[in-house]
């Protein structure tokens, strides 16, 4: 054969034995068989996001016609496969009525190669879940975990757990496969992302999937690509270039995990979110921040920079992104006036001026001496709640705790009132006390704890050591774990109504 003698004079004395060989066009392994497979996201048990075109990727030989058929399609689709062994198609899905809970399959076919199948495959709505160790917390571990994993057997939803990778480069291959929800399966997944899963399933009805990329520690620069970092002076400055001058950067990169390396930019973006940006969805949820807690402004513009970016990477319009405000922590100062926490979540909450994004507060949710407190359940609820009604136009569905519309100074009171389609069902506290966290500060610009009243839809506040307050705080401190909710159980927003600079 040719094949044969060429190789023999760029590799003498080879016996060639597991020599590759060229046949029709497409590669054969040693085994004989012709390279065809689906990208790794596509496999079975997946859910199909409805209602959306859909792309089919994956290896073929160089230059093979592949064709592409599914179940719920009368026409077969024939790509061509590139000089690479890379084909791309993309067909259409339906709309699926609520409980229709059909499964479908979809084959890939070329050349020699024997067809391909992904069987048990259902249509339904995809949703993408990133962040660190707080989303990343499985639901064997969080308040009554035993419990709900006993529960879990929910055969329409589906869920993808991606291993952790890193890369200098953008992947297109990712390990992990999509399994049906059991206590098995479920057990070991990110509990946000479950519990949000779940509640959309059970109240449209219809098929979900739920996709968990991230790792516990990450920072948001690590999700960025190199070139959009490079492109912005503020974050190539401030992260792209302090890590290419370090020793850092010339280290060979594995999948191994160090509390350092998920801090490093752009290497999580490529192996962890680059080999999803195919893949139809209808939007992402994101619970992070932890660690980049001393950054302000900064850290909006970061993740405004991430969310732009992941949008156009995906390609599939403005997707909705809803995320989570870090939940109280101490961080080892038990001074209940401390701040710098807050400033963080305030600089969490300035996300939301980007169109199309929504935020979950934990403030009533959290422990003020655990970073990562175990009540996951009302997390995952609240951003599937925010979803129901911006995403699904479920109008009626409440997912707004009570937002300061004005704060008004009369002498020694301060009078909060709140956006009426925020107290649906009035104002409460959770334990019946008076609402806490509250406090005033006069010209000087300190802040003394106020006693807080509620007064119909409105919360009446002051302070005996304040006799003409000028500025107001609500839960604007590190740990302040709240009480004071609506009507649907609903914490309230934490606010100030200064504008006085942090001080360090």
């Amino acid at each position: 054969m040719k094949i044969r003698s060429i190789l023999s004079k760029v590799m003498p004395g080879c016996r060639c034995w597991l020599i590759v060989f060229l046949m029709s066009g497409s590669f054969l392994w040693a085994s004989g068989q012709p390279v065809l497979r689906f990208a790794d996201v596509l496999t079975d048990n997946m859910v199909i996001q409805q209602n959306k075109p859909f792309t089919v990727w994956g290896k073929a030989g160089r230059y093979e016609p592949v064709k592409i058929e599914a179940d719920w399609l009368k026409t077969t689709l024939v790509v061509q496969a590139n000089d690479q062994g890379d084909f791309v198609g993309i067909i259409p899905v339906p709309r699926v009525q609520p409980g229709d809970f059909s499964e479908h399959t979809l084959q890939i076919s070329s050349g020699t190669a024997a067809p391909v199948v992904l069987r048990h495959i259902l249509i339904g709505e995809v949703w993408f879940c990133g962040g660190q160790s707080n989303m990343q917390s499985p639901v064997g571990d969080i308040l009554d975990g035993k419990t709900e994993v006993a529960k879990a057997d929910y055969r329409n939803i589906r869920l993808f757990n991606a291993a952790l990778n890193f890369s200098n480069t953008p992947l297109d291959y990712v390990k992990g496969q999509w399994v049906v929800c059991t206590p098995q399966t479920v057990e070991r997944f990110s509990a946000v992302a479950y519990f949000f899963a779940r509640q959309l399933h059970t109240t449209l009805n219809v098929p979900v999937g739920v996709i968990f990329s991230g790792i516990g520690a990450s920072a948001a620069q690590a999700y960025v690509p190199r070139e959009v970092l490079a492109a912005d002076p503020l974050l190539d400055s401030a992260y792209l270039q302090p890590y290419l001058t370090s020793e850092k950067s010339r280290e060979v990169i594995d999948g191994g995990f160090s509390f350092e390396k998920v801090t490093r930019p752009f290497l999580l973006y490529n192996a962890m979110i680059h080999p999803f940006v195919r893949l139809s969805i209808r939007g992402f949820c994101w619970y992070q921040g932890e660690s980049n807690r001393n950054e302000r402004g900064g850290y909006t513009h970061l993740m405004h920079t991430l969310i732009r970016s992941w949008r156009t990477d995906f390609a599939q319009g403005e997707l909705p992104f809803y995320f989570v405000q870090v939940a109280p922590f101490f961080w080892d100062q038990e001074n209940p006036q401390l701040a710098d926490y807050a400033f963080f979540r305030e600089a969490q909450a300035n996300i939301l001026k980007l169109d199309n994004t929504g935020m979950v507060l934990t403030m009533d949710v959290g422990e003020a001496k655990d970073l990562h407190p175990k009540n996951k359940k009302p997390v995952g609820i609240r951003l599937a709640l925010t979803a129901l009604h911006r995403t699904y136009n479920q109008l009626s569905v409440m997912y707004q705790g009570p937002q300061m519309k004005t704060v008004t100074f009369d002498k020694s009171t301060a009078l909060v009132t709140y956006l009426p389609e925020t107290v649906a069902g009035g104002l409460r506290t959770k334990d019946g006390s008076a609402p806490k966290f509250f406090s005033l500060a006069g010209a000087d610009g300190m802040f003394y704890p106020a006693e807080a009243v509620i007064v119909g839809s409105q919360v009446k506040v002051r302070s005996a050591k304040v006799k003409r307050p000028v500025a107001l705080r609500y839960a604007f401190t590190n740990y302040a774990v709240t009480n004071l909710e609506n009507g649907n159980g609903l914490p309230a927003v934490p606010f100030r109504t200064d504008s006085w600079r942090e001080q360090k």
